[in-house]
């Protein structure tokens, strides 16, 4: 583990009911919101595809494509998962926090795009979660559900009034 993530089969390991949770909520979809740095420190928003294989979370881009090259300046990200439409979320709002880490070997992007069946060239970002959250609605209740690595799961609930959140445990 690292002080800004950990690799995704780490997560899994870990939290394997949650990360089951998280997957689905992203495979419900194909296109989810990725948020990156701009060079000038403001975020930007862009569509993007997530592909989980071989253990890992990954993001494919366009060769020089703004988010690509915001993420070679800063690996720093937020990616949410696509909410649906209408208000229900699809059994809820999911984002995974953390750093994406290029991946430059020819041998390593030649298997991934036979793998993926993904045309060459293309930038591709292994993630490493520095926490992933699902939020949902379950009655008059707002949940919500955190990981960091390191420690353990912790789900928050609070209803629509001035009470402050009460903490599972």
């Amino acid at each position: 583990m690292t002080d800004t993530g950990t690799p995704w089969a780490a997560f899994e390991a870990a939290e394997p009911a949650f990360a089951a949770t998280v997957r689905e909520r992203f495979g419900q979809y194909t296109h989810h919101a990725l948020a990156t740095l701009r060079k000038d420190g403001s975020p930007r928003l862009s569509g993007i595809e997530a592909d989980f294989r071989g253990g890992e979370l990954w993001l494919g881009m366009m060769p020089n494509s703004r988010k690509a090259l915001d993420l070679r300046r800063d690996p720093r990200l937020a990616l949410l998962a696509n909410p649906g439409a209408g208000t229900d979320m699809g059994g809820g709002d999911v984002r995974v926090s953390g750093r994406a880490v290029e991946v430059t070997d020819p041998d390593a992007l030649a298997r991934y795009a036979a793998e993926a069946g993904a045309p060459l060239p293309f930038h591709l970002f292994r993630v490493e979660p520095a926490e992933v959250v699902r939020t949902r609605v379950e009655g008059e209740e707002i949940h919500f559900t955190t990981w960091r690595p390191g420690h353990p799961l912790r789900t928050l609930r609070r209803g629509n009034d001035d009470a402050p959140p009460r903490e599972d445990g």
